[in-house]
């Protein structure tokens, strides 16, 4: 038996990480493609480079004990520049050669529908015992069993004794989910929380998606609010221009359940009135919808 105890809370564990941020000069990139980043004994982080995409979005894989959960496949799908199958498979391979199965699952599933998080679906159509959720809506929430009905009520996906739940949170898009998983106390919040541009497709929803986050990041206990992009500065409310290839000046990708309250306290001062707003840890852009 596997023990994937909760985070109880108090003092979190720091990523401990210096992230992957991209080179001044393509020709002299010494990045690896893939960042890996173990966090604890069940817990993968991993970044895309950026000179393979400028998006360099994140992606997560957390270990169950009947199978695995990868979250999000990136913004490329040739696994010749962005060999993010392989690399999937030699973490699973070094979990379960510390943790032997006769039998193991992958679960590919999205924060959300863009393709930049989505673009690596293809890399596993054909790996054995794997299910590729379809990122749209129908698909996602007939999978986790999600409701447009009562968006309040979380699903919960159950990897072998780690349960991760799974929260709907439209707003950047309509398919967006936001995943929380209490072994680790990570709140996955994709394109919805981020320290960097936080792009609203429907304003209404976006609210109400914070405000949702925000009760459940409070009823339990969080360590991280992780989101799938930096594109802050340390220099507060300031970012770096869209498609920007060299980024040595990041903040952590790790953000607080207060600066997710932040957003709370942004979105209703902001009201229902369109443009873009500058904050010190993130930039909203209200489109109008």
């Amino acid at each position: 038996m596997l023990s994937f105890s909760a985070w109880g809370g108090g003092q979190p564990e720091p990523l401990g990480v210096s992230w992957i941020h991209g080179s001044e000069s393509a020709m002299h990139n010494t990045d690896p493609d893939i960042q890996v980043h173990w966090h604890g004994e069940h817990t993968v982080i991993l970044r895309q480079d950026k000179a393979v995409n400028y998006e360099a979005p994140f992606m997560f894989l957390l270990f169950g004990g009947s199978r695995a959960l990868l979250v999000d496949t990136g913004a490329t799908a040739s696994p010749e520049l962005f060999p993010l199958r392989g690399t999937v498979d030699d973490l699973v391979a070094q979990w379960l050669g510390r943790h032997p199965r006769d039998d193991y699952e992958l679960v590919v599933l999205h924060s959300h529908s863009h393709h930049d998080h989505v673009a690596g679906d293809g890399q596993f159509a054909d790996r054995p015992r794997t299910t590729v959720v379809d990122a749209g809506v129908e698909g996602v929430y007939s999978f986790l069993g999600l409701s447009t009905d009562d968006l309040d009520r979380p699903a919960a996906l159950d990897l072998g004794g780690r349960v991760v739940d799974c929260i709907a949170s439209p707003g950047h898009d309509a398919a967006a989910v936001t995943f929380y998983d209490a072994h680790t106390g990570f709140l996955l919040t994709g394109d919805t929380v981020y320290p960097g541009r936080l792009y609203v497709e429907d304003w209404p929803a976006f609210r109400a998606t914070i405000d949702r986050l925000v009760a459940f990041a409070e009823a339990h206990p969080v360590s991280h609010v992780l989101g799938c992009h930096i594109e802050m500065t340390t220099t507060p409310g300031v970012d770096y221009p869209i498609r920007t290839t060299f980024q040595p000046d990041e903040p952590p990708l790790e953000m607080s359940v207060e600066q997710l309250r932040d957003v709370q306290r942004a979105v209703a001062e902001i009201g229902d009135h369109p443009g873009r707003y500058v904050y010190p840890d993130f930039v909203i852009h209200h489109d109008g919808i």
